[in-house]
């Protein structure tokens, strides 16, 4: 029977390897992986799940992040973040919340709408539903939240179909034109700007609702933004034009504080974010976000 010999190289490692010759490389990430593939920027080796597509070959997730990093975010011609992703996401959000918001005054009754809407002085409301009477409490300090929730409640149908039409024929737009923060702000600016309106000249025992204000402060921002782009400002007229007429025709059912209060925020806040100079626009622009806000403070502690 024939035997045969285990040799052992000079280290005395099975197979003859050299002492201190280098095993395969293995990922920095992932030691146990063995790897024949290294980053092309920083030529560490890298696994396959640590592999990330590169204009030419394949990049360590480090140095993606910091290639990310390096390059500056794509802003619009007034400074806001270009969006990325999927188009209107924000006005898409506004929708959905005001859908939410609807059906769950449906969900909770009157009592819900009584204690989010803007109610100015005491008020005593017969067509509450289920013909309750429900009292009211103006919005006061202490219910300073009255001016951003009212924002979001609707009752009729017709009444958030319609204002959610507008949100969506307008509000993709000028996401794109202002970026997603930039356009949150507006609107949100100018739904407390009706509210401010509201709660400083409305008379005790009226109430309002709704997000007519916010979308009057869009309709001014096309305004702005038509004029700012030297274009023809006869249709956004008219379109104003028209829905003030509206409000101001049956204003025993419409509160047209809440609109005008938003017109004009709109129109402002638009004005400070697109006409200031680059070098200064930053500082203008949260300058005139600070005022919005104040003046609804404003309003609060003075209604």
């Amino acid at each position: 029977m024939t035997s045969y010999e285990r040799f052992d190289g000079p280290s005395g490692d099975p197979g003859g390897a050299a002492s201190g010759q280098p095993g395969p490389p293995t990922c920095v990430r992932h030691p146990d992986r063995e790897t024949g593939v290294r980053c092309n920027r920083c030529e560490r080796p890298i696994c396959h799940e640590c592999m990330q597509q590169a204009a030419v070959g394949f990049q360590c997730p480090d140095c993606v992040a910091a290639g990310r990093k390096e390059v500056r975010a794509p802003r619009t011609v007034y400074g806001g973040r270009v969006p990325l992703g999927r188009p209107g996401a924000v006005t898409i959000t506004l929708i959905a919340v005001n859908a939410v918001v609807w059906l769950l005054t449906y969900a909770f009754g009157y009592g819900f709408v009584s204690e989010l809407s803007l109610v100015r002085g005491p008020a005593l409301d017969p067509n509450a539903w289920g013909g309750a009477q429900v009292v009211g409490t103006a919005v006061g300090p202490e219910q300073w939240y009255r001016m951003l929730t009212a924002m979001f409640l609707h009752q009729q149908v017709w009444h958030i179909g319609m204002n959610m039409l507008a949100l969506w024929t307008v509000g993709p737009q000028l996401e794109v034109l202002l970026g997603r923060a930039r356009f949150l702000g507006l609107y949100l600016a100018s739904g407390l700007g009706g509210a401010a309106l509201f709660v400083l000249t409305a008379a005790p025992g009226l109430s309002s609702l709704g997000a007519s204000g916010a979308i009057f402060g869009l309709f001014g921002a096309v305004l702005v933004l038509t004029r700012r782009q030297h274009y023809d400002l006869k249709p956004v007229l008219i379109l104003i034009a028209i829905n003030l007429a509206i409000t101001f025709g049956f204003r025993s059912s419409i509160d047209w504080r809440g609109h005008v209060g938003g017109l004009v925020v709109g129109i402002l806040v638009t004005a400070g974010l697109v006409f200031p100079p680059r070098r200064v626009r930053p500082l203008v622009q949260g300058l005139t976000f600070a005022g919005a806000l104040l003046l609804a403070v404003l309003a609060a502690v003075f209604s």
